[in-house]
């Protein structure tokens, strides 16, 4: 059990390795993001939706970088994505909320790379859709599941069952049905848009 951990409830879900801007202007989180970056603490990001309240299980996020600092305190910065965690207690003593927490590991076990590489062409389809690219050389390929669907605006619901599996190879498994689910739906709005665009226009 890890000593209490300041938390940051977002309609988020953060998983480890990828990036977090974030604007910082309420006075408790003010407080809160100062304690960290002056004793170089990580903070809890964990998924808060009013209708559900705070899920289980979060991720803990590193402060990257201070990107600027305003007259009046707010602030603006990039944290990452360290370690997932799941939420034991959570402690209100303070101005911000507090929790105790568990750490959370990957079971053993590689996914077979045959499900990587689809994983890895099902991204870059979407990615191809949408006009856009990503360089993959420096995924970690233990947790590449979480590199793909950090970098892609997916459903929420569907992020927070992501980071709550505890093996890469169910992780990618997941990932690939519902990579090739949307993808048609996304291409038919592709299609649309361009039709929709070029309508009663010489190019």
């Amino acid at each position: 059990m890890d000593s209490l951990i300041p938390l940051f409830p977002l309609d988020v879900v953060l998983f480890p390795g990828t990036p977090l801007p974030l604007h910082i202007f309420e006075p408790r989180y003010k407080e809160m993001i100062g304690e960290c970056i002056a004793q170089h603490l990580p903070f809890g990001v964990i998924r808060a939706a009013a209708e559900q309240g705070m899920a289980e299980i979060g991720c803990t996020a590193e402060i990257v970088t201070v990107v600027k600092e305003y007259p009046d305190g707010r602030l603006d910065l990039v944290s990452e994505g360290r370690r997932r965690f799941e939420l034991v207690r959570v402690n209100e003593e303070r101005s911000f909320l507090r929790a105790e927490v568990l750490m959370i590991d990957d079971e053993p076990g590689a996914a077979p790379q045959e499900d990587a590489a689809r994983a890895v062409q099902l991204h870059s389809e979407i990615l191809s859709i949408a006009g856009a690219a990503q360089d993959l050389s420096a995924a970690d390929t233990s947790s590449l599941s979480f590199y793909l669907a950090g970098s892609l605006p997916l459903d929420l619901d569907f992020k927070q069952k992501l980071l709550s599996l505890r093996s890469e190879r169910e992780r990618l498994t997941l990932l690939i049905s519902y990579l090739e689910t949307i993808i048609p739906n996304l291409r038919r709005a592709a299609t649309a848009r361009q039709k929709a665009g070029g309508n009663g226009h010489v190019h």
